[in-house]
């Protein structure tokens, strides 16, 4: 049964949580960020000590009324979304779900948006604020309602995504979106390349489409909105009905296409809009591609090692990130390497918010 939340977690739990980070940058003691550990896959493993922030949950302020929520971080999401459901509201930026467990705080941490994502925004777009358990254990208030960052640095956005490296996610006040009244999952049976065209024609139009996906020879849309624009739109493309539950299962890595076989590594390809197929000597046997957000988004298992995949995706202007661990087969630098340029501005921006490197030691690069 989905939890409510209707009371807010002790405040001692905060306290311990900034004495723990406080004690741990005394000590230079490096710490492992935990909420739910449900995406615990994502990144490279880090050998620290625990600082478990899952009781740390509960709706601290919400406002229907400004489409407003401000929520604990351990908070778990089918919690968040049930008590947003209650009003017909739902966090625009569809964030995965691998288990009960996960947290709102791992997704923002993360950063990972559903399908909806290239039609509602990213994740960094719905955050409007965050407290944060600096290195220190102080608590400090950024963005949104109440202070700008003295630092200079926008940490609302900076900690959104950087997996608990450059500071502990306490809070997180997010905007959120109303339900739309109208809903329809169609497909249409194309093959590969009619259906990148077909789709490219389509963006070009003020449709109220909110997911597009190819696999497997047939293109799936869902069309949100009004419930005359849904009804024309869905008049006008034709295709036979698709199950809506689909989307749940692509945004949550559900899908049968997840399942791998043995040999095989699960890749995300993040790629620039109306990208063709990439040049790459797929074996049916061995590869297969799943194209999500209209093809900027592909999700591939294969048994290609990164450097092939990784020079493919630089090739057009975009990159791949590895989702199976590397003890399961996986690659040992799930993320993309940074150029020299960008790197330096990483270990600079680390060097000021992570003096003595406890927030999640080599989560994204091995050497910070």
């Amino acid at each position: 049964m989905t939890e409510r939340l209707t009371t807010l977690p002790d405040r001692d739990i905060t306290a311990r949580l900034c004495e723990q980070v406080s004690d741990a940058f005394s000590q230079q003691t490096p710490l492992r960020i935990v909420g739910g550990n449900t995406r615990a896959f994502y990144g490279r493993p880090v050998n620290a000590a625990p600082l478990n922030v899952a009781e740390h949950r509960g709706i601290v302020h919400y406002d229907p009324v400004e489409l407003v929520v401000t929520v604990r971080a351990g908070t778990p999401l089918d919690a968040l979304e049930a008590a947003l459901d209650d009003n017909h509201q739902m966090l625009g930026f569809e964030p995965p779900r691998f288990g009960p467990q996960s947290t709102i705080g791992g997704a923002v941490a993360t950063g990972l948006a559903g399908p909806r994502r290239p039609w509602a925004g990213a994740t960094r777009d719905f955050v409007l604020g965050t407290r944060v358990i600096t290195q220190h254990g102080k608590l400090l208030r950024f963005g949104g309602e109440v202070m700008k960052n003295v630092a200079g640095y926008d940490m609302s956005r900076l900690i959104t995504g950087a997996q608990g490296t450059l500071g502990v996610l306490a809070d997180v006040s997010l905007k959120v979106l109303p339900k739309p009244p109208a809903c329809h999952s169609l497909r249409l049976t194309l093959p590969l390349d009619e259906a990148l065209t077909r789709l490219a024609e389509l963006g070009r139009r003020p449709l109220p489409i909110t997911a597009a996906a190819w696999y497997d020879g047939e293109l799936l849309l869902r069309l949100e909105g009004g419930n005359s624009s849904v009804a024309a739109t869905r008049q006008e493309i034709g295709g036979e009905p698709l199950d809506a539950d689909f989307w749940g299962a692509l945004r949550d890595l559900r899908h049968d296409f997840f399942a791998l076989n043995s040999g095989q590594a699960l890749w995300r390809l993040s790629l620039p809009p109306n990208t063709p197929p990439l040049a790459l000597a797929l074996d049916d046997s061995h590869s297969q591609v799943l194209y999500d957000w209209a093809g900027c988004q592909r999700f591939i298992k294969t048994t290609l090692d990164g450097a092939t995949l990784r020079r493919a995706c630089q090739a057009v202007g975009g990159h791949a990130t590895c989702y199976t661990p590397a003890d399961q087969g996986g690659s040992e630098t799930p993320f993309t390497p940074l150029n020299p340029v960008v790197e330096k501005y990483h270990r600079r921006l680390k060097d000021q918010l992570d003096t003595r490197g406890i927030f999640n030691p080599g989560r994204l690069y091995a050497a910070f």
